[in-house]
Parts: structure tokens; C-alpha cells; sequence
């Protein structure tokens, strides 16, 4: 299946990298994360066309055919004006719908706060990435974090750590004395593309304008050292940080979507 979507591309692209299965279907791409199978966008179908109302239960059962084990659905569209058919019917399986803005940037401008206080690094040894794992946890939006959802991250930012010690990512930093307080990756695609991954600040480091300063510094390592043409980023549209991509020159590009069905 040809896929359209930059953001589906640049996902595949950064998923089959770091170990995941794909297996093209002709109609859809099966993604499967063996080392990770709580990893709901690690495991899931991406189909080529929005559902129809005649689809939307065929689909559900090819899921369940290719992860009988799974305990959620995750399902793409490969699409890139955000319509993904039969809402009704999605919304009657218990489906929801998940659209975000895939951004795009050829050049990047300086932020307007930068912050000059922090040191600016990649992540290298041990202790940088245990604390990856930590800053994931404290960003994390869910009011409490269990055993499981802390193995989730854990495999995650084992995954990100293979990709760098591979040579097929960056990782950055912002520190403050030894302690990280924002993180982001950055992996090219080898088509010219360098897609972001994960950009996150400590909650109580926010407003500093530490996820600004990373991301231009990211940004200008791309375009000068790895020689990138175009930067990828996939936003929230109703998060605030999509206002700090734009004012660094970022522009909205595609729309891209993911349903989801949670464990019951």
C-alpha cells in the first residue's frame, strides 16, 4: 500500500526502525511491536481509504484477526484532510476519533523567549536516559500512573535509546545542572524528512522556554548537520504548544488521524 500521509510515513518509517513488524495487507499495513504490546501505536492497522458505514465492523474484525491478544483497537487512516467516515458508526463501536496536525518547516525562526540559563545536550548515558523515564512520567497528563503504564514508557524510552545507539536519531536535552527538565528526539527518515518525537517539559520547568530553545536548536542541527529539507512535527491542535511551533515557523500541512478503542 502507498502511503500518503507524512505523518504515517514518518511514523512507519521511525516504528520499523526501531524494531517494529510491518506487513503490507495490499488494503492496509499491519504494525506490530513485539517488544512493546501495550504500545497502542505500536500495534495497529492502517488502512488506505476512510471507513464507510458497511466497514466499520469488518475492520473491528480484522483487528481482532491480526491481535487476538490485544485488549485495544488502534486504527489509522491514511489521510490527509482529516475525513474518516461513518462517525456515527465509529462512535456506536465505542470508537474515538483522534485528529492531529501534522506541521512542517523548510526553515526555522529564533524564539522569541529563548531561555540562556539551561545546558543544551544530547542524551548519552545511563543516568540521562533513567531519567527520561522519569521526565515521561511527571509530563504525563493521566491522574495516576500504574505499574503498567510505567513499563509502557519504560520500553519506550528503551526503544528511542536503541535508535540513537544505532545512528538513526538524536536525542536532546535541556538540563539544569544534572537534572533534566526537557527532552525531545529527532530522526530522519532518509527521504529528506526529520521527524520530531516527544517533545516534553517537567511540569514545573514550563513557561521557562526551555521546549522553544530545544526545539530551534533541534531544528537548526537538522537542517546543518544532517543535512534535513523538511521538518516534521505532529501537534495537538488544541494543546497550547502547537501556538510555540508556529511562532518558530512551523506551518500546518496534514491532518492526521487514529481511532482508538481503549481496554475495557
Amino acid at each position: 500500500m502507498d502511503i500518503t500521509s507524512l505523518g504515517y510515513r514518518t511514523d512507519l518509517a521511525l516504528l520499523e526502525a526501531a524494531g517494529s513488524e510491518l506487513t503490507d495487507r495490499g488494503t492496509y499495513v499491519v504494525v506490530r511491536t513485539p517488544a512493546n504490546p501495550t504500545f497502542w501505536w505500536g500495534n495497529f492497522l492502517l488502512f488506505g481509504t476512510p471507513f464507510t458505514s458497511e466497514s466499520v465492523e469488518p475492520r473491528l474484525e480484522l483487528f481482532r484477526t491480526e491481535f487476538p491478544t490485544a485488549e485495544h483497537v488502534a486504527i489509522g487512516i491514511d489521510s490527509v484532510d482529516g475525513a474518516v467516515g461513518a462517525e456515527e458508526g465509529l462512535a456506536a463501536a465505542g470508537l474515538e476519533i483522534d485528529r492531529s496536525t501534522v506541521m512542517t518547516a523548510s526553515r526555522v525562526l529564533e524564539p522569541k523567549r529563548p531561555n540562556e540559563w539551561a545546558e543544551y545536550r544530547f542524551l548519552t548515558s545511563d543516568d540521562d536516559w533513567e531519567q527520561l523515564v522519569g521526565l515521561t512520567l511527571a509530563a504525563s497528563s493521566l491522574e495516576e500512573i500504574d505499574a503498567g503504564y510505567e513499563e509502557f514508557n519504560r520500553r519506550r524510552v528503551l526503544a528511542a535509546r536503541e535508535l540513537v545507539e544505532s545512528g538513526r536519531a538524536k536525542w536532546f536535552g535541556a538540563f539544569e545542572g544534572e537534572q533534566l527538565q526537557a527532552s525531545l528526539g529527532l530522526a530522519p527518515d532518509g527521504q529528506g524528512a526529520a521527524r520530531f518525537q516527544t517533545v516534553q517539559t517537567h511540569p514545573d520547568a514550563r513557561g521557562l522556554g526551555l521546549a522553544s530553545t530545544l526545539v530551534h536548536r533541534a531544528s537548526r542541527y537538522g537542517f546543518d548537520e544532517l543535512g534535513v529539507e523538511t521538518l516534521v512535527m505532529v501537534a495537538d491542535p488544541e494543546y497550547l504548544a502547537i501556538r510555540l511551533y508556529r511562532a518558530l515557523g512551523f506551518t500546518d500541512t496534514e491532518t492526521q488521524l487514529q481511532v482508538a478503542k481503549p481496554p475495557a
